[in-house]
């Protein structure tokens, strides 16, 4: 038979392992993938077989615990077609209920941009489509990789506009 100070010692370690082991979240806490959108893209560099392209993209925090994102990987769609491909290591903390801009560069080959911009001179608009995934860290309660997948709609007639 265990003795006093053997059993609350017993005790207190599974009182411990089991704050430890059930992380900082909450009981029952759900927690809502990021919500990101592309908010600028520019050509960084030509070259023959390639170009690059620096994009931002806005990550959206839903939830109410901090989002620590270690990394994004994508890649971009114009017109269902593949267009270009990136990865960032930029650490983000995005606080509950706020946003960021997260910058990243994606790669494209030559033949991609090509054939993008033979597709974009035959229609109106630009759809395009980033899919990917977000590397967080935190508790148990919170995946380690988050898929994402982001659509929109770009007039090329609102462009033409004369103002």
């Amino acid at each position: 038979m265990l003795t006093k100070p053997y059993l609350n010692i017993i005790i207190t370690v599974a009182i411990a392992l089991s704050v430890i082991l059930t992380g900082c979240a909450k009981p029952g806490t759900h927690l809502e993938p990021p919500r990101i959108s592309l908010v600028n893209i520019e050509v960084q560099n030509i070259k023959l077989f390639e170009t690059i392209l620096q994009i931002e993209l806005r990550v959206i925090n839903p939830n109410d615990v901090l989002l620590q994102i270690q990394g994004i990987i994508c890649d971009l769609e114009l017109h269902g077609n593949k267009f270009a491909s990136g990865v960032s290591d930029e650490r983000v903390k995005i606080q509950p209920f706020r946003s960021a801009v997260v910058p990243m560069a994606i790669y494209s080959s030559v033949f991609d941009v090509f054939r993008s911009l033979a597709t974009s001179q035959k229609v109106q608009d630009l759809h395009y489509k980033i899919a990917g995934k977000v590397h967080v860290t935190g508790g148990q309660m919170q995946p380690s990789v988050i898929p994402f997948i982001s659509e929109g709609r770009l007039s090329f007639e609102e462009w033409n506009k004369p103002e």
